[in-house]
C-alpha cells in the first residue's frame, strides 16, 4: 500500500462566502450555522482517490477583499486552492476574481491547481451570479469549477476531491483517461 501523500489546501474567499462552512462540512460532515469571522483555522483529514490516500491540511483563511495584502502564508507550501464565492453576492464573486490574480501573482506561475466554488447554490431566491459566469471564468483560469451548497452538505466532498484530482493532474499523475479511437 503506497504512503499517504500529504497535501495542503488553502480556502480563499470574500467574507461570508462559506469557506468555514464548505471546510467543517468536509472535515466534520455537519453545518455550523452561526457566523463567526474566521482569523485563521487548520483542519486534518485523511481521504482517499482512486486508491491513493492524501493526509489534507485544510487552511481555512480570513475573508479577503480586492485590498487585502495576500499573505504570504497562503501560497507557501500550498499545493491547491479552493476560491470560494456565493452565488448570492456579486461583490464575493468580483473580490475572487482579484484574488485569483493575487495568487498567481504571489505563487509566481501562469497557473496553480485551483477549484472555483459558488457556494450557497441552495438560496435560489438570492441567486445573482448564474452557473455559467462562474464556469466561464473557471475555463478562463484552467480551473474547475463547482457549485456548492455547505448547508445542504452538497458536493463538499466532491469539492475537496476535485482540488487532489488538479493537484495530481499538475504533479503529472493525473489517473489515465479513456482513449477514444476514430477510424477514418
Amino acid at each position: 500500500m503506497p504512503q499517504p501523500k500529504y497535501r495542503k489546501i488553502a480556502v480563499i474567499g470574500y467574507r461570508s462566502v462559506g469557506k468555514s462552512s464548505l471546510t467543517i462540512q468536509f472535515v466534520e460532515g455537519q453545518f455550523v450555522d452561526s457566523y463567526d469571522p474566521t482569523i485563521e483555522n487548520t483542519f486534518n483529514k485523511m481521504v482517499s482517490v482512486n486508491g491513493q490516500d492524501f493526509n489534507l491540511q485544510l487552511v481555512d483563511t480570513a475573508g479577503q477583499d480586492e485590498y487585502s495584502i495576500f499573505p504570504q502564508s497562503h501560497s507557501m507550501d500550498i499545493h491547491g486552492y479552493v476560491l470560494v464565492y456565493s452565488v448570492t453576492s456579486m461583490k464575493s464573486f468580483e473580490v475572487v476574481k482579484a484574488l485569483h490574480d493575487k495568487l498567481l501573482d504571489m505563487v509566481g506561475q501562469m497557473q496553480a491547481p485551483t477549484v472555483l466554488v459558488g457556494n450557497k447554490k441552495d438560496l435560489h431566491m438570492e441567486r445573482v451570479i448564474k452557473t455559467e459566469e462562474g464556469k466561464k471564468l473557471a475555463d478562463s483560469w484552467g480551473a474547475a469549477f463547482m457549485e456548492s451548497s455547505a448547508k445542504e452538505n452538497e458536493t463538499a466532498v466532491e469539492v475537496f476531491k476535485r482540488i487532489i484530482l488538479e493537484m495530481e493532474k499538475a504533479d503529472g499523475n493525473a489517473p489515465p483517461e479513456e482513449k477514444k479511437c476514430a477510424v477514418m
